[in-house]
C-alpha cells in the first residue's frame, strides 16, 4: 500500500542533547506533548527498544485520547523512531535531531497507510505538530 508522509521540522537554539533529553524524560514529555491546549498523563514509558509509552491526552473540554506506542530504535542524541497503533490511526514517527551551526534542526516524519481517512486528518496532523514544537520550545524556555 502507499503511504502518505507528514513532515514537520523546525530550528531550535538548543543541542540535540537538550531536545533528546526534553523527550527522553517522561515527566517533562508530559508538559509539552500534543497541540495547544492538552494536558497528558503518562502511565508507562519504557524508553527502550521494544518499551511502550502508554499516555492519555485529555483535551480542554476534558476528552481523553489514550495513546500507546512501542519504541523501535533509540539512538540517542540523534533519532528515535516509534510505531503507533492505538486507538485510531496506524503510523510511524521518526524524529530526527540534526545539529547545525545555530542549534538543531528537529524533522518529525510520520508515515499512514494512504487511505481517505488520514487524508482527511493531514491537515490537522501538520498544524497539531506546529503546535508541538511552540510548547517544546517554551518548555525549553527558548
Amino acid at each position: 500500500m502507499e503511504k502518505l508522509e507528514i513532515v514537520s521540522e523546525r530550528h531550535f537554539d538548543a543541542s540535540a542533547e537538550a531536545l533528546f533529553a526534553a523527550f527522553a524524560d517522561p515527566e517533562c514529555l508530559a508538559r509539552w506533548w500534543g497541540p495547544h491546549d492538552f494536558a497528558n498523563r503518562i502511565t508507562q514509558f519504557d524508553f527502550v527498544p521494544g518499551g511502550e509509552w502508554l499516555i492519555t491526552m485529555t483535551s480542554i473540554e476534558g476528552t481523553d485520547f489514550h495513546n500507546r506506542w512501542t519504541f523501535q530504535a533509540i539512538e540517542a542524541p540523534k533519532r528515535i523512531l516509534a510505531l503507533h497503533h492505538e486507538p485510531m490511526h496506524v503510523f510511524t514517527l521518526e524524529m530526527t535531531f540534526e545539529p547545525v551551526e545555530t542549534g538543531t534542526r528537529l524533522v518529525w516524519r510520520m508515515q499512514f497507510d494512504d487511505t481517505p481517512e488520514n487524508r482527511e486528518i493531514e491537515h490537522f496532523i501538520a498544524a497539531a505538530n506546529q503546535q508541538n514544537f511552540d510548547r517544546l520550545e517554551a518548555e525549553l524556555g527558548l
